[in-house]
């Protein structure tokens, strides 16, 4: 390889890297409206050096029918609630399910990264709708706060500690 490109590669995986490195996100930061969507939370170091020891996701309203995806090494929990508003699935009606999900009792060393995996069914909406949804990450007694949300006309780059987000794209075609 000639140093150009092993720059351009460099630059390339730095670019990759950085927002898992940066904080909990989203690996595939946007969706159909309306979809069934596999959410795959990266988290790419503890807390201060600490490693991380569990990660609790609140389900932004409008999303349902989650289903998490168990870890080895890790006791998975769901927390059910009321949603703010029925949804139709499968042609019934439902007024709750699970708005939280956590993943507890394992470790994640601060200098490893890994990834938990959400499934739900995406509310119906205008391109362009941010779904955010916060997580706190613990880390025996420290945590981190991943729970902030922009205010309107606010870059979310501007922020310390963002809520993971999904952007809603056009609606999911069905067949």
């Amino acid at each position: 390889m000639t140093p150009r490109t092993l720059a351009l590669a460099g630059a390339f995986l730095a670019t990759l890297a950085a927002p898992a490195l940066a904080h909990v996100s989203f690996e595939t930061a946007e969706a159909a409206a309306g979809s069934t969507y596999k959410g795959v939370l990266r988290v790419g170091h503890g807390c201060d050096g600490a490693a991380t020891t569990a990660l609790r996701v609140r389900i932004p309203d409008g999303v349902v029918n989650v289903k998490p995806m168990p870890k080895p090494g890790w006791t998975l929990e769901t927390v059910v609630g009321s949603y703010a508003e029925p949804a139709v699935l499968h042609g019934e009606t439902v007024t709750e399910g699970v708005r939280e999900v956590v993943w507890s009792g394992g470790a994640l060393p601060d200098e490893w990264f890994d990834e938990f995996v959400i499934r739900a069914v995406l509310p119906e909406g205008e391109t362009g709708r941010p779904l955010y949804f916060p997580v706190v990450q613990e880390c025996g007694a420290a945590s981190v706060e991943w729970t902030e949300i922009p205010a309107e006309g606010q870059d979310a780059h501007d922020l310390e500690e963002p809520a993971p987000v999904v952007t809603l794209t056009g609606a999911a075609h069905t067949h």
